[in-house]
């Protein structure tokens, strides 16, 4: 499928030569097409998009700024869209958070991003040390090739549908007292009929964090589908991620950052990574804030679920709520509609047509 490259030049015409050489060399071949005016944008619904810009030594670049507000301002943008991102720093700073930014503007626009859809380059191009080495090639190399599979992956992207996906909740709260947990009952409900659903519970302790083993190590255990630690994580959390097919994560928002058991999940997901991709499992997020800041956590749900652990992200996949009080969520003004329209994304983004059309009535 051809690809619209939408190129956010540099606010310094001399920051964007890097950049343009590599789009240049990984995408010879490739079918595309380019467009640079951001105030002017074509229709893109329903295209492969992969934005690319570069930010400067200080991590800024004007045109990424303008379209963020546009996608902001329009959020059915990018309906059917499948995006991807390229993004290069003068500096080492900024590139990741940028990204992240933008991808949960692009995603809340109506976009899909698949697993990993980053290409990002320091600087220094340090952070392609690894992908050099494995390549037998330099730097700027393995910064061309990482591109050139982006690209390649993009225009291939196909998400598997299921006629009765397989769902993972992941919690660390309770039923009786948590805002967050009394939302995704109610999700539940509305899928009951199109999907099968298994919770886990990471409350108490019940998952130590990651120790940080030598990268040997971890390859090692993650090859045999074991842990070092063991415990939770081994022999219940790793195979039902392996059973499912799409991981909803409850994330209450806590001092602006995801709960310690959800950050301990995903960073004992490492080894389990060593061994496997998950490109056709999707991630889902329900957030709760009792004041502000539900962006943060589902920023961070991003980042290390789809750009870093390569779980595919669907459109609008994060449902985002602020409530203190216990039972508040509940009685927030449209809440229902916006719960219907969450289950409904998810059964269309997880389901065969068929079982996708199953959602009116009692769900």
């Amino acid at each position: 499928m051809e690809l619209t490259v939408i190129r956010l030049p540099a606010d310094d015409a001399s920051d964007d030569k890097r950049l343009d050489g590599v789009l240049q060399s990984a995408l010879d071949g490739v079918a595309h097409a380019t467009v640079t005016d951001v105030s002017a944008l074509p229709d893109l619904r329903g295209r492969r998009l992969l934005f690319a810009m570069a930010l400067g030594a200080y991590g800024v670049n004007t045109a990424y700024l303008r379209l963020l507000a546009r996608l902001r301002a329009a959020p059915d943008t990018l309906d059917g869209c499948v995006s991807a991102l390229i993004v290069d720093g003068g500096g080492e700073l900024y590139t990741k958070s940028a990204a992240a930014e933008l991808a949960l503007a692009l995603n809340s626009a109506g976009s899909a991003l698949p697993g990993r859809p980053l290409v990002e380059a320091t600087g220094s191009l340090q952070n392609f040390r690894v992908q050099a080495k494995n390549l037998g090639t330099d730097l700027m190399g393995a910064y061309r090739a990482a591109v050139r599979e982006l690209a390649e992956r993009l225009a291939s992207e196909a998400f598997p549908l299921r006629e009765k996906p397989a769902l993972l909740a992941l919690h660390a709260s309770s039923y009786h007292v948590s805002n967050t947990m009394q939302l995704w009952a109610q999700v539940k409900v509305r899928l009951k009929k199109s999907c099968t659903v298994e919770e886990i519970g990471l409350r108490n302790g019940a998952v130590s964090d990651c120790s940080g083993c030598p990268y040997t190590a971890c390859l090692h255990f993650g090859e045999k589908g074991r842990c070092f630690y063991g415990g939770l994580m081994q022999d219940e959390v790793w195979p039902a991620v392996r059973r499912c097919d799409a991981v909803v994560l409850l994330c209450p928002n806590y001092n602006d950052a995801l709960s310690a058991n959800l950050t301990a999940f995903i960073n004992r997901m490492t080894g389990l990574f060593r061994q496997t991709r998950f490109y056709d499992k999707a991630v889902f997020a329900i957030v709760v804030s009792g004041y502000s800041g539900g962006d943060i956590v589902a920023r961070q749900v991003l980042d290390a679920m789809n750009m870093n652990k390569s779980f595919y992200l669907p459109p609008r996949f994060a449902l985002i709520e602020t409530a203190n009080d216990p039972g508040e969520a509940l009685m927030l003004s449209g809440v229902n509609a916006r719960l219907d329209a969450f289950a409904a994304r998810m059964r269309k983004s997880l389901c065969a047509p068929a079982a996708a059309e199953n959602i009116a009535g009692g769900y």
